[in-house]
């Protein structure tokens, strides 16, 4: 399949996905702090058998992993404000199961993450971390979900779709400072003045509610970042669309994936529980609940090629 023909398949299954009722979304993204509900998996003696003899677990019988709870459906606290629920505190679910161990969910900054890993403070983070060749200097990756971002606009904006550089000039796009999406944004900026067309304006705000009041009030002319947090307030609030999906790496592709601690070996017993999970259907079933089924991926890699350093 082409990057072309892939972009496209996105495409089509967000748009899809937004056409969803505001009540299926509802029942969707159920915010409970009840998790009795969340999808399980057998013990996997593969995966067992594949993790490192010299391998010590942060507490003996669990698997300890940092979780960013940041917005849904990725991670974010249930309405207790204390549980956290969402699709990568039930991806970490599922391999705590196939390794035999109970899962213990640790909520951390963002920032903080990197040393709790390399410390062995977590044996894991999954919060949707993408891969990139720096990272893999000091971590293991096991991918489990295509790197998607998306551009949303409001409800009744006349912009019908961007997909390319030259569709998004002269536009006021609201981007987070330092991610992926904004080097996508500055490059298509790029090569829009290149081109003689009009520079993009980019926002930055400290947070989602800032943001929204923007795009919604005119100030701002579409968002672009993540598409699985953007379709969960597409679905639940009906007040923007999707007009364009973007592989998170472009021009190359780009994998969110379980890190942990470089050679500690663990990353491939991770991967191998992953594989059997998309395999036989659980990893499906997680994705379909948190509505990212167009973020599946085919099969579960350990260090597959990241986004490359800056200037490489």
């Amino acid at each position: 399949m082409t990057f072309r023909s892939i972009i496209s398949s996105l495409a089509l299954a967000g748009l899809t996905a937004l056409a969803a009722s505001g009540a299926q979304a509802a029942e969707k993204f159920n915010l409970s702090p009840d998790i009795s509900n969340r999808v399980r998996a057998e013990k996997n003696e593969a995966a067992i058998k594949a993790i490192s003899p010299t391998y010590k677990f942060t507490t003996p019988g669990k698997f300890t992993v940092a979780v960013s709870p940041f917005d849904p459906p990725i991670a974010t606290y249930a309405s207790d404000t204390k549980t956290v629920v969402g699709a990568d505190p039930d991806v970490a679910q599922l391999l705590a199961d196939s390794l035999g161990l109970q899962l213990e969910l640790v909520p951390v900054a963002w920032a903080d993450w990197p040393l709790g890993v390399t410390s062995g403070k977590y044996d894991a983070v999954i919060t949707n971390v993408t891969v990139t060749e720096q990272r893999k200097e000091k971590f293991d990756f096991s991918t489990y979900r295509q790197d998607v971002v998306a551009f949303y606009v409001k409800k009744d904006s006349p912009i019908k779709s961007i997909t390319k550089a030259s569709e998004v000039a002269g536009l006021r796009v609201i981007v987070g400072s330092g991610t992926n999406q904004e080097k996508i944004l500055l490059e298509w900026d790029r090569q829009n003045v290149a081109a003689g067309l009009k520079p993009i304006e980019p926002q930055y705000y400290d947070d989602n509610a800032a943001a929204d009041l923007a795009l919604q009030s005119g100030r701002a002319d579409a968002s672009f970042g993540p598409n699985s947090t953007r379709a969960y307030s597409a679905l639940i609030k009906g007040d923007t669309k999707l007009v364009g999906l973007v592989n998170g790496g472009w021009p190359l592709t780009a994998d969110i994936a379980t890190v942990t601690r470089k050679d500690a070996g663990l990353a491939d017993a991770l991967t191998i529980a992953t594989n059997a999970l998309i395999k036989d259907g659980k990893y499906g079933e997680v994705l379909k609940r948190w509505n990212l089924t167009a973020e599946a991926i085919p099969e579960s890699r350990t260090n597959p090629p990241g986004l490359p350093k800056s200037g490489s």
